[in-house]
């Protein structure tokens, strides 16, 4: 059987396990936002950056990328690889996979996508909603043993420009991180 892992963070430029097809598309009725705390990669435990999350809100789409992954040896490690990097992300849901807009059935269903719940027992790291200026600064002074929150940010912005996608969220706080620096 076939596994579907759907990317609509870091992802999207950098899977880091082996797949066999890469299909850009979208999933229905969720957000992507920068509510998720990073003190693993992308921040520390003092000082958390922000990565994103998917949050459920009927009528929004959410474009990212779909891996496909066909041998059993890919799977295994790629689940054990997941598991790992995603571990922060409390909830791993199934969705379905749309590649055009005006479709009612989907490209792929029952893609696996890891999440972030808002849920503080399970998810101590949920940072949640904060004014745009207040989340730029935190991205642009945190930094993590993968690196600066900036590169996160900046990374996901150019990776969705290269599959044709402007999410007006990621777009607003990437402008207000470099006004930001502009003001440092």
């Amino acid at each position: 059987m076939v596994m579907w892992v759907f990317g609509y963070g870091s992802l999207v430029w950098n899977p880091g396990f082996a797949y066999d097809a890469r299909l850009v598309g979208f999933v229905r009725d969720y957000r992507r936002v920068f509510y998720q705390g990073s003190t693993d990669h992308r921040g520390t435990p003092e000082f958390p950056g922000r990565t994103v999350t998917l949050e459920h809100q009927p009528g929004s789409t959410c474009w990212g990328v779909a891996y496909k992954i066909s041998r059993e040896q890919d799977k295994q490690t790629a689940l054990e690889y997941l598991e790992v990097r995603e571990k922060q992300y409390d909830e791993k849901v199934y969705l379905d996979l749309y590649t055009d807009s005006s479709l009612k059935i989907p490209a792929v269903q029952d893609m696996m996508v890891y999440l972030a719940t808002t849920n503080k027992e399970a998810n101590q790291n949920y940072l949640g909603p904060a004014p745009l200026e207040e989340m730029a600064k935190q991205i642009y002074l945190a930094k993590g043993p993968t690196g600066p929150n900036t590169e996160y940010l900046f990374k996901l912005e150019d990776a969705l420009n290269k599959i044709g996608v402007v999410d007006q969220h990621v777009q607003d706080l990437a402008n207000a991180v470099r006004n930001y620096a502009d003001t440092v």
